[in-house]
């Protein structure tokens, strides 16, 4: 069983018109940099994509948002990105804002099989419209649905054949839980070592729940940078 890929064209190449995708990463750290430009470069229309920000204008999600190829986005912060803002205040894209905890655990209860559940996060407010509500123990809670994309994109620091991943210190971010949310889930990896290297207590993503993996050269971008 190998599941290392050349690149990531190969990885995404049954990626469609429609699809949905859930993109990992926290502002620009741990985003699926390469996985994002081949998108691009292959140009399926119309994606939905999930995402805990939309990059910036030039690097990360923000490129596919500048080439028209996403029809949706479901996130929990948009604010650094100024075509977004454009597109957005147009009318030319479909948002849906979800508060930051409660996006995590839908991308977690998908990952784990958990159709939906209840939280009250959002309750009285805009995000609790046209959602089921329910009391328990005497406080409102309103229904979430699980996440299930058609395709998780994520960056790892290491991976191996078996599709076993870890991630590094603050790069881990939002990567595992949309890695196990994705039917079919593709691993970039700034290194891919033999089976057994990492340890069964340093696997963050077990193998089960990735198809591909590919290596390449990453950028690392500064989101925000401030000098002194």
């Amino acid at each position: 069983m190998n599941k290392i890929r050349t690149s990531a064209a190969e990885a995404l190449s049954g990626v469609q018109n429609g699809y949905m995708i859930a993109s990992g990463g926290f502002g620009l750290c741990g985003i699926p940099e390469l996985c994002i430009a081949a998108l691009r470069e292959l140009g399926p229309k119309n994606l939905t994509f999930v995402s805990n920000n939309c990059g910036i204008d030039n690097f990360g999600i923000g490129i596919l948002l500048k080439n028209r190829q996403i029809r949706k986005m479901m996130s929990s912060y948009v604010g650094e990105n100024k075509e977004f803002e454009r597109q957005l205040l147009s009318g030319e894209i479909e948002v849906e804002l979800i508060p930051q905890g409660t996006l995590a655990e839908r991308l977690r209860a998908g990952g784990a099989g958990i159709p939906a559940f209840f939280t009250a996060t959002g309750v009285g407010t805009a995000i609790a419209e046209g959602k089921e509500s329910r009391t328990f123990d005497g406080r409102e809670y309103i229904l979430e649905r699980g996440i299930n994309a058609d395709y998780a994109i994520v960056k790892a620091w290491r991976g191996d054949r078996y599709g076993n991943l870890q991630y590094r210190l603050s790069a881990r971010n939002f990567n595992p839980l949309c890695a196990a949310a994705g039917k079919i889930t593709v691993a970039e990896v700034e290194e891919i070592v033999d089976v057994g290297v990492i340890a069964p207590e340093q696997v963050d993503t077990p193998g089960i729940y990735v198809q591909h993996v590919f290596t390449g050269s990453h950028e690392k971008r500064i989101e925000r940078l401030t000098t002194r």
